[in-house]
């Protein structure tokens, strides 16, 4: 599965917090995924999603 994180993002860090292991902060300061969401993350992953304060991660 691949996570997304949508424009919008406002660099809260709750998603980094959650799953660092798919989430980082970018050198614009913002939020981005840079590993697939595996079998072992998937519920990191998914927690991050539903913790996002404006709703801008995608997971497919």
């Amino acid at each position: 599965m691949k996570a997304i994180v949508e424009e919008g993002c406002i660099s809260c860090g709750a998603c980094v917090g959650e799953c660092p292991e798919v989430f980082r902060f970018g050198d614009d300061g913002l939020a981005e995924a840079y590993a697939e969401v595996t079998a072992e993350n998937e519920e990191e992953a998914k927690a991050a999603r539903d913790s996002c304060p404006v709703s801008v991660i995608d997971i497919r």
